[in-house]
């Protein structure tokens, strides 16, 4: 007999779970396991890298989430209805699909301390789910404990009427250091007897190993500001580790069903998601098809770019990107991102001239989605899209940070709010972090604390090592751990909680613009921190693999500066136009400025280092430019 863990929370129930995806995965293959799921509190931030990184491993994996029911109805928010915990499980397609409507209504509509679901929204979104009553927070155990076994086969009663009874399970849990789990278990079992409602086997895992129970008990401290030494403080007595399918089998040899269940409920999950589908949403293009539209388009820029008799070459390079992108299916992004750029140039939002790979595109600057010549400047087409690449093209553009909003208002409307979202995206503990956050955790005061923290090795090109790495390597370091009893007490836990999620907030420019409307693909939430906006709760990677189109909608200080320049230049000078794309490219009193480094506001030529070095090159041409930022600021 095997044993399957169903209730299993991850790093992304933040500050409560320890474990990566990762760890409990290479850790149930170690074990032999044939499944494991991922039930995080409320959310389902981290179902794609865990559904990914489990079928890889050769392990079928089942996305769930430990769901917050609101006795009373998510409408009343009250400390009196609060909520109970009940797991679901995606069994299917359509089970997973609920899920991510489940976790969107909770974030949005029932937030309450926690994002929160009720027995009405249940029933309306519980197809395909498969739902154990959940750990001690649970309905059905608190009913238990308040000596109520009417309420507790009531409770039973309704969700078997919402999930169907095969669906619904009695989730029993062998902690034999909490008191109310052995009264809880027994009852369990016999409401199992009256009601038919099968038993199921968890451990509420919230860590990968045993010796992992110091840190997550530090986590929880950093979690509630309290230190280990409070007495009065919440904590996990017991073990909360993945065990061995062998130790389950065995904690659970008064109740074999409930162990064989884990595996049964395992076999009936049926979910295979799909990655890498384009899902970028359809253009209107009125009554001509997008690649007329889109044909049409192009070739009325590039004719504006190149005049009526453009060389030879300029014509094999159009009709060569035009190909690629017609056969790779992107003529709609590009259309897309044409729309919201000529949105902002029309409405007078200045818009940068071109970022990254996207400037080496004919099209996108026939377009005037970008403003450099190609050609002129020997940019490669192939570094932003290329048919032995299949990957989605990504045009980051600028604009004045006054204005961005503009245009994403403008976006937001053309596609439909529950079209548009921005990416979520997840704070980690860092070394120092670590550290310091351990460290006060375990008791230390900020002197011994601090003095650790500043003893970490620098970073080296921004990127600090892992601190085992440290602790192995660098000498300094090393001595500190071996010398100093308290260093390496704070040290050894803190290198279990470095990369542990501690916050979550938002992408600073990225937007996903969907074909259909994004809870069929992600949940979604409030963005964090009191800011407007809604977020995806995947973030970047699964979101681009899920073929979600991405946006960067980039807002740079420069241009505002731009804007505010050019506005007070036509109140204070009515006769002077200027057209920022009109301006040569060989003005000498620009190059004399520039040969003298008086940079200061200049994007990307306005630090110290590169003051320095402009006065010693003496660029003369737009090319000593290029030199110089590309020999400064090398990228990867």
């Amino acid at each position: 007999m095997s044993f399957v863990h169903l209730h299993n929370h991850t790093h992304y129930s933040i500050l409560t779970g320890l474990a990566r995806p990762s760890q409990y995965i290479d850790l149930a293959k170690e074990q032999g396991s044939p499944a494991i799921a991922i039930t995080d509190s409320g959310v389902i931030y981290g179902a794609i890298e865990f559904y990914q990184k489990a079928k890889a491993a050769g392990i079928k994996p089942i996305i769930g989430v430990e769901a917050f029911v609101a006795p009373m109805g998510m409408e009343n928010k009250t400390v009196e209805n609060r909520y109970s915990s009940l797991v679901l499980l995606a069994k299917n397609m359509e089970g997973y699909k609920n899920l991510l409507k489940l976790c969107t209504i909770a974030a949005l509509e029932g937030f309450y301390y926690k994002p929160r679901v009720d027995d009405a929204l249940l029933k309306k979104f519980g197809a395909g789910l498969i739902a154990l009553s959940g750990s001690l927070s649970g309905a059905i155990p608190k009913a238990i404990l308040e000596n109520n076994e009417k309420k507790a086969i009531e409770i039973i009663e309704t969700y078997q009427g919402i999930f169907g009874k095969e669906n619904f399970y009695l989730e029993i849990q062998h902690h034999p250091e909490i008191a109310n789990w052995s009264i809880v278990n027994s009852k369990l079992i016999e409401l199992s007897k009256k009601t038919a409602a099968p038993l199921v086997a968890a451990n509420d895992c919230h860590y990968a190993k045993p010796e992992d129970a110091d840190a997550h008990d530090v986590l929880i401290c950093i979690q509630t500001q309290k230190n280990v030494k409070d007495e009065h403080r919440i904590k996990f007595v017991g073990n909360y580790s993945l065990r061995s399918p062998e130790d389950m089998i065995e904690a659970f040899r008064f109740c074999p069903e409930a162990v064989a269940n884990t595996v049964k409920i395992a076999e009936q999950v049926d979910l295979d998601l799909k990655f890498g589908e384009n899902k970028i949403p359809f253009f209107p293009t009125g009554d001509k098809n997008t690649h007329e539209y889109f044909r049409e388009l192009c070739e009325n820029g590039f004719h504006q770019r190149y005049g009526d008799n453009p060389s030879d070459i300029a014509k094999e390079r159009y009709e060569f990107e035009l190909d690629i992108i017609q056969r790779m299916g992107f003529e709609s992004y590009f259309l897309i991102v044409h729309d919201f750029i000529n949105f902002a140039k029309n409405n007078g939002i200045i818009v940068g001239p071109g970022r990254g790979s996207a400037a080496g595109s004919m099209i996108a600057y026939s377009l005037r989605i970008t403003e450099l010549d190609p050609l002129e400047y020997g940019l490669l087409f192939e570094r932003f899209l290329n048919p032995e690449r299949i990957s989605m093209p990504d045009i980051d553009v600028d604009f004045a940070d006054t204005r961005r909003d503009e245009v994403l208002k403008y976006v937001t409307e053309k596609y439909g709010e529950d079209h548009v979202a921005h990416i979520i995206t997840f704070g980690t503990l860092a070394p120092k972090a670590a550290i310091r956050d351990a460290g006060r955790a375990l008791g230390y005061s900020y002197a011994i604390v601090d003095k650790i923290a500043k003893t970490v090795p620098p970073a080296i090109f921004g990127k600090y090592a892992p601190l085992k790495t440290s602790i192995a390597e660098d000498p300094d370091f090393a001595a500190l751990y071996k010398n100093d009893m308290e260093a390496r007490e704070i040290l050894n836990t803190a290198v279990k909680l470095e990369g542990t999620i501690r916050q979550v907030g938002t992408h600073a420019s990225a937007v996903i613009i969907s074909k259909d409307p994004l809870v069929e693909n992600t949940a979604l939430q409030k963005a964090a921190g009191g800011n407007e906006g809604i977020v995806t709760q995947y973030p970047m990677k699964p979101c681009d693999e899920l073929g979600l189109l991405k946006m960067d909608f980039l807002g740079l200080k420069n241009l505002s500066m731009i804007e505010t320049t050019l506005g007070i230049i036509g109140r204070t000078k009515p006769d002077v136009k200027i057209d920022m794309e009109k301006i040569p490219m060989t003005d000498e009193k620009t190059f004399e400025l520039l040969q003298r480094g008086e940079t200061t506001g200049v994007f990307q030529l306005e630090s110290a280092g590169m003051k320095r070095y402009l006065k010693e090159l003496k660029q003369n041409e737009f090319g000593d430019i290029i030199a110089m930022i590309s020999l400064y600021r090398p990228g990867p």
